[in-house]
């Protein structure tokens, strides 16, 4: 039998097809997700198969998908709580500094598993090559959820944290499908790059594909039904950039902003984090993403 879920609360966000849940002002985001600590490497190029590249600075950041989101969706106004699974030993506490610092309410499981780790190398251009060991995400699952007007996941948790989640959330379900693997749950929202949509299982509903420089799209069950293209900006690490844009886009949709405008912003955040070095201290605020949109 296929799992089922809650359906959402109310009818759909005008022109976009997601449903709305009543959300306050300050929307409620559950983040269900990965925490890591980032070991940055910066270097004038990256290295081919087998070569060694020197002279690169190690930098150390707090990071994860999930942890990078909700630290995002806080600093854009958002109630955030993440569900997520940490290590006992002596880097939990250095990968989670900047969620306690953007305010985010954290319902943890120490396992007895290293904390999560990202190797990020990044070139004078921007790019990234990024290998992760999960560690302790690896046994995250999800039991219950907090009341919520959303629910933000990610593919650097197991299927089963993912598809708890998706059972048990009783507003909107937003799936950023990275790293791209199939997974069979009805989103209400998929967010995907390029090389992310060829693994959907599912590509009807709502799905926004982002593009890089040239911006992103909204697909409406394979049509396209909006469009956006980012400021111009100075790359230096796009490690966050897709989890700025898809924590301000379900963020914006859930404050009830129409979806060109949530696309326009999203896309404003993602340029934003590509332009500072490190994850979690490149997410911008509301103020920072309002000034950037027309």
């Amino acid at each position: 039998m296929e799992p089922v879920r809650a359906e959402p609360t109310a009818g759909a966000c005008e022109d976009a097809g997601v449903p709305r849940t009543g959300a306050p002002r300050r929307p409620r985001i559950v983040v269900v997700g990965s925490i890591n600590l980032d070991l940055v490497a910066r270097c004038e190029r990256l290295p081919r198969p087998g070569e060694t590249v020197g002279g690169a600075t190690l930098s150390r950041f707090p990071g994860g998908k999930g942890a990078n989101q909700a630290v995002a969706c806080a600093r854009l106004g958002a109630e955030v709580t993440l569900i997520g699974a940490v290590g006992r030993d002596v880097l939990a506490s250095e990968a989670l500094v900047g969620l306690v610092e953007a305010g985010v309410e954290l319902r943890l499981e120490e396992v007895d598993a290293p904390t999560g780790v990202a190797l990020v190398a990044i070139d004078s251009t921007g790019e990234t090559a990024i290998v992760v060991s999960p560690g302790a995400n690896a046994a995250l699952r999800v039991a219950e959820l907090p009341p919520h007007d959303a629910v933000l996941c990610q593919l650097e948790v197991p299927d089963e944290a993912v598809l708890g989640a998706w059972e048990l959330c009783e507003g909107l379900f937003c799936l950023n499908a990275a790293p791209a693997r199939p997974l069979s749950v009805d989103a209400d929202l998929t967010v995907v790059n390029r090389h992310e949509l060829e693994s959907l299982a599912r590509r009807d509903g709502l799905v926004a594909l982002t593009l890089g420089e040239e911006g992103a799209l909204v697909l409406d069950d394979g049509e396209e039904i909006a469009r956006a293209t980012p400021p111009r900006v100075q790359a230096v690490d796009g490690t966050a950039a897709g989890d700025a844009f898809t924590a301000c886009l379900v963020v914006s949709l859930l404050e009830g902003r129409k979806l060109d405008e949530s696309l326009a912003r999203a896309c404003a955040a993602g340029a934003l984090a590509a332009s500072r070095l490190g994850a979690q201290p490149s997410l911008p605020t509301a103020d920072e993403v309002d000034a950037l949109v027309p």
